[in-house]
């Protein structure tokens, strides 16, 4: 049995990122309880990665499915219900050997996991879209119109045309290429949620800088959605050039 301290073998369980099955078998045998509890964590860490694994390959079956037709796109939007900022739509093209962990419908996630994944997604993307429509036209064309305008420019901004897309539920008018809408698909693709996690990051980024010069809503905490906060700076300070008229008629 080695003669490793267990401050030595800790080093050894944390420097290995592949299988660490071998190591678990080099010392099960050592009956001290600090490498019994090392083996125990690890063990553990190792189980969690694997049901993730597994959870990816899942949300990674209509990829798979369309992907000898080609580049897969998958396409989500963000702010279709708050009463002030644009709606923000995104369309995101992954690698085919996509080893991007944790994707999720991004309600389902942290602020923080969504920056952090945001940051990965952008490195690693094939390509990335970005589209928004501001309120005077949201107010002008309605919000679905608004929404689809938005996505359809995010498409338009891609540096490689996709040949199918992988849609959150909705089919976009007036787009000439293949669509397949997927309800619930932020949790169903890894295509639509790395859309949906770029999206919500690029419009909550962007109402915490409205938030600084135009304070007193709290734009910064409520991304623009109805907060008792935010309706109440609204009855009391009026609206702004950011707010949505046709969505704030009950309240000014």
């Amino acid at each position: 049995m080695s003669k490793k301290s267990i401050r030595e073998i800790e080093e050894t369980f944390k420097n290995c990122t592949g299988d660490r099955r071998h190591l678990y078998q080099l010392y099960q045998m050592d009956d001290r309880s600090g490498v019994q509890k090392l083996i125990a964590k690890y063990q553990k860490q190792d189980e969690k990665l694997a049901d993730e694994m597994g959870r990816i390959e899942k949300m990674s079956l209509y990829e798979k499915k369309y992907r000898h037709m080609g580049y897969i796109c998958g396409i989500d939007e963000v702010g279709r219900g708050p009463l002030a900022g644009p709606v923000v739509a995104c369309a995101v093209i992954l690698p085919e050997d996509c080893d991007i962990l944790y994707l999720n419908d991004s309600k389902q996630l942290s602020a923080k996991k969504r920056e952090e994944l945001y940051d990965e997604i952008m490195e690693k993307a094939v390509a990335v879209g970005l589209g928004m429509t501001g309120p005077a036209r949201i107010d002008e064309i309605n919000i679905l119109q608004a929404t689809y305008e938005a996505m359809r420019e995010a498409i338009d901004k891609l540096e490689v045309r996709p040949d199918v897309l992988l849609n959150d539920a909705v089919t976009i008018p007036n787009v000439d290429i293949t669509q397949v809408p997927i309800i619930k698909g932020d949790a169903k693709s890894i295509s639509i949620a790395a859309a949906s996690i770029v999206a919500k990051v690029t419009r909550d980024r962007l109402m915490e800088e409205y938030e600084m010069v135009l304070p007193g809503y709290g734009f910064a905490r409520n991304k623009g959605y109805g907060s008792a906060e935010h309706i109440a700076a609204l009855k009391k300070l009026g609206p702004t050039p950011i707010h949505r008229a046709s969505f704030i008629k009950n309240f000014v």
